[in-house]
């Protein structure tokens, strides 16, 4: 495991408004490492990720994200638990998937052939190549949770965060975003996921336990 830091936290508050979700915790995230958050539901899990990605800032304490604020273009690609388009939205899985190169090629610069090729790079290691022209609402579950994880890997970053990633789906999807969460580290990426599963803590590198703050980080045989 590496010893470069994804994230420090110093005092970290974290909440929406003047409610608190996550009270002060000193913790901190390796880099090109599994790190699974662990905490039953309302824990403060999917704040902290807002807040790795950059969607939330702190209402007190202080956050880093490899060496400086969190939201940095090309530092994080986040995978949310609920990502939906209004029914009948004509999106197909390569759209989707292209969606992840927005935030390097901006809304109107045309995919090069390279930007073509990591999508279909993307859909492969996920499994969609075969359902690239079909409508997101024509899938399953698991199908279109592949087709997010697909879009996360093809922005460009280096750390994939993942909001619940295995709840919910088919054995198929389970292992195959499973083989993405374990493989980052192969492309220099770490993985940050969220997860109220012991088994699927257990095969991380690193866990930080949540119950309204983090109460302890580290392999998990410390926490």
């Amino acid at each position: 495991m590496s010893e470069t830091l994804f994230a420090r936290a110093s005092g970290l508050t974290l909440g929406y408004g003047h409610q608190v979700a996550l009270a002060a915790s000193d913790f901190t995230i390796p880099h090109q490492a599994v790190t699974a958050i662990i905490g039953p539901n309302g824990s403060g899990k999917s704040t902290l990720l807002n807040a790795l990605a950059g969607i939330i800032k702190p209402l007190s304490g202080e956050l880093s994200v490899l060496d400086g604020p969190p939201g940095r273009r090309g530092t994080t690609s986040y995978v949310m638990q609920s990502l939906t388009f209004p029914a009948g939205t004509p999106i197909t899985v390569r759209e989707a998937v292209a969606m992840g190169l927005y935030p390097s090629l901006g809304w109107f610069r045309r995919p090069s052939a390279r930007d073509r090729k990591r999508v279909a790079w993307a859909m492969d290691r996920v499994r969609v190549t075969d359902l690239a022209k079909r409508h997101l609402d024509e899938l399953s579950g698991g199908q279109r949770q592949r087709v997010y994880v697909a879009q996360g890997i093809t922005q460009e970053h280096q750390v994939l965060l993942l909001d619940e990633p295995l709840t919910g789906l088919d054995l198929v999807s389970m292992r195959t975003i499973d083989e993405i969460i374990h493989s980052e580290r192969e492309h220099g990426h770490g993985v940050v996921l969220t997860t109220h599963d012991l088994d699927e803590a257990r095969a991380a590198d690193w866990v930080l336990l949540t119950s309204g703050r983090v109460l302890a980080a580290g392999p998990l045989r410390r926490c």
